[in-house]
């Protein structure tokens, strides 16, 4: 089997946020789709060691913000690698309330949903929810997870439904490559002394070279 193939589908790239009792919490996700339109109603597939999986499970709710390709590739490491059990990813993230949920501001549209139902695999609880508020906030395009890997060039986090262990990139004689072995961001030529990861904000010091 070629899992190669599930790339040909089409993914959006996500933060879901909830909350943790009344503090707000989230995570990346690029599995959301609409299942009916009336009512409206989104499936979100979440990782069960993912944090926001319980929440969501306690709360009842949750927000899809879309992000653009315009929006900044930090929102993806802030919320995708690193827990919301450990920290407070809404710390120092523009945000808006809607319905009680905070969404990130920097996103081109939200979806603020009531879990109505949910089914479970082995890995994922597929959570169903009825849209209760949606707009659109920036008239931008939204990201793509194609678009992520190839222009953002960042990686998927292991939670990912999508997360592919044995993918490789192509191998391409460019010069020297710096590997951030955070969130797998790929930095091509020389590595300044005060570079920050565009994808999760590290230093320098967690960058490998390939």
């Amino acid at each position: 089997m070629n899992t190669n193939a599930f790339r040909s589908l089409s993914y959006g790239v996500y933060i879901i946020s909830t909350l943790d009792g009344e503090r707000p919490t989230g995570c990346v996700a690029n599995s959301v789709m609409q299942i009916t339109s009336s009512p409206a109603t989104i499936a979100v597939s979440m990782n069960h060691d993912n944090y926001t999986n319980s929440c969501i499970e306690k709360s009842g709710k949750f927000a899809v913000s879309i992000l653009s390709e315009q929006s900044a590739p930090g929102l993806i490491g802030t919320f995708g690698f690193q827990s919301g059990k450990e920290v407070n990813k809404f710390d120092g993230v523009e945000a808006v309330e809607k319905e009680g949920i905070s969404v990130v501001a920097d996103a081109c549209a939200y979806v603020v949903c009531k879990v109505i139902d949910k089914m479970e695999t082995s890995t994922h609880t597929v959570f169903l929810g009825e849209v209760i508020d949606a707009d659109v906030l920036k008239n931008e395009d939204p990201m793509t997870y194609a678009y992520y890997h190839k222009v953002v060039k960042g990686k998927s986090p292991k939670n990912a439904p999508t997360y592919l262990p044995e993918e490789k990139e192509e191998e391409k004689d460019e010069g020297e490559k710096w590997v951030c072995s955070i969130c797998g961001y790929v930095h091509e030529g020389e590595l300044p002394e005060d570079y920050k990861c565009p994808v999760c904000q590290q230093p320098r010091s967690v960058f490998v070279k390939k």
